[in-house]
């Protein structure tokens, strides 16, 4: 999808006001805005069509989690220091040592992207011919900014806690396009209620199909939301919003009908392959996630049973020991960080569980897992209790999204129970380095350059 002159100026606008200091002389030296703003559906929709914006989700969690580890000289052969520090859970404030940080940044210009759409869009007068359009843009521009927000929380506020939520730090919440407006940061229980909603909203008015999967529809704001109340906590909406997902997705693939000696044995996702994905987004690169030296951990591989096609279908033996992640759902050697229909079975599984209905989840987890052992091999599984179903349904959802954007999110909600609380313990030759569970290190520093900048408060590294 190509994006016009228009995109590639407001993009100009983000990052020079990123790097202005948001500084008075920065605007009154900027040309006539009404040669740079977007003003027709076709330029909202095209400035949303940007896949190399829109379309990209943070990785650093995927380092600083527990699925995956790296080798001595694979570590020192990693070229950005927030590859390195993430790697350690390193306890330093200027954890990326000065470099700008797309984990940040990306998602905010996807913010600003959407809010120049969901201004202009009340400039446009509507009528019978342009309504439908209309609508689809602003349900598109809410889920993404939704988006942005939902993944930012995962990375630079604390994990959601019912009873901490109104007095955490939250993250900047954007709601303008005008980079006059300082940035603050509100709590966390706002921020979520932000997040909720633009999806609820947004449901609304998505369609039910779209012609790329670089498109947002029903099925994947409902998933979204299914997360965000996952995060909360919120068992029972989850689960609703996990069921209505399940309702509107195209169901689930089985993995017996793919090649387990593939390099890339899933299809190609763009523009509308694999059904499973229901909302495409890569993960920023990161060599870390490439390197043939990153495997996945070695108990988390032994885990799955021979007849378990998962063990194929996601790894390569690179020797030593070495499992190399090779099941994207993007089909390419991009890592894949957007929404898929068995993230949705999995919420529900586990919902299903914490609101006492254990045999229904081991149901709903059986629907899954049956189409992804080879076939006539597959024996469902069953639980005495709701802890054991839980365990289960845990171990399960590892194993089925692992090298997605989710494992880190997991963690830092599963240690505000101390039952499902764990330590994270690395080596690196003969040095040892630990996250003990709950540690301030779960939640990665705001980059110093917006502290200084923006005179927000930063998160605490020790």
């Amino acid at each position: 999808m190509r994006h016009n002159k228009e995109i590639l100026i407001i993009a100009f606008l983000f990052i020079s006001f990123l790097n202005s200091s948001c500084r008075k002389e920065f605007l009154e030296e900027s040309p006539d805005k009404s040669l740079l703003v977007p003003k027709t559906l076709d330029d909202f929709q095209a400035l949303l069509d940007n896949n190399q914006v829109m379309n990209i989700s943070p990785a650093l969690s995927f380092i600083s989690a527990d699925d995956f580890t790296i080798t001595e000289s694979g570590y020192n052969g990693l070229v950005t220091p927030m590859e390195r520090n993430g790697y350690i859970w390193a306890p330093m404030e200027d954890l990326y040592e000065g470099r700008a940080i797309n984990d940040w940044s990306v998602p905010y210009l996807q913010v600003f992207y959407c809010n120049v759409v969901l201004e202009g869009l009340q400039k446009v007068k509507l009528d019978a011919g342009n309504e439908k359009r209309w609508k689809e843009i602003k349900g598109t521009a809410l889920f993404n900014r939704s988006f942005a927000f939902y993944n930012l929380a995962q990375l630079f506020a604390q994990p959601y806690s019912n009873a901490r939520a109104k007095n955490t730090l939250g993250i900047p919440i954007r709601l303008s396009s005008d980079v006059n407006i300082k940035s603050t940061r509100g709590n966390l229980f706002d921020a979520y209620q932000q997040i909720l909603a633009d999806l609820t909203e947004a449901v609304k008015l998505l369609p039910i199909n779209v012609s790329y999967k670089t498109r947002p529809k029903v099925a994947s704001a409902n998933l979204l939301l299914a997360k965000a109340y996952l995060m909360m906590g919120d068992y029972p909406n989850a689960q609703l919003y996990a069921q209505e997902c399940i309702k509107n997705a195209n169901g689930l693939i089985n993995y017996n009908s793919l090649s387990t000696t593939s390099t890339r044995p899933f299809p190609i996702a763009l523009p509308n392959s694999n059904d499973e994905v229901l909302y495409y987004s890569s993960m920023i690169t990161y060599g870390y996630l490439s390197s043939a030296q990153t495997g996945v951990d070695l108990n988390l591989y032994q885990s799955y049973s021979q007849n378990d096609l998962r063990k194929a279908l996601y790894y390569r033996d690179r020797g030593n020991s070495i499992y190399q992640f090779k099941g994207n759902y993007t089909g390419s050697a991009s890592q894949f960080g957007g929404l898929s229909t068995n993230e949705a079975y999995l919420i529900k599984s586990e919902c299903e569980a914490r609101n006492g209905d254990f045999q229904s989840a081991m149901n709903t987890l059986n629907d899954l897992l049956k189409n992804r052992w080879k076939t006539g091999s597959f024996v469902a599984l069953t639980a005495p209790n709701k802890e054991e179903a839980l365990k289960i349904i845990m171990l399960e959802r590892r194993k089925e999204l692992v090298a997605r954007d989710t494992r880190w999110s997991d963690l830092r909600r599963y240690n505000l129970e101390s039952n499902l609380a764990k330590d994270l313990t690395r080596t690196i030759g003969s040095k040892a380095y630990l996250l003990p569970a709950g540690d301030l290190r779960y939640t990665l520093p705001i980059p110093v350059q917006e502290i200084q900048l923006g005179g927000i408060e930063q998160n605490p590294r020790n």
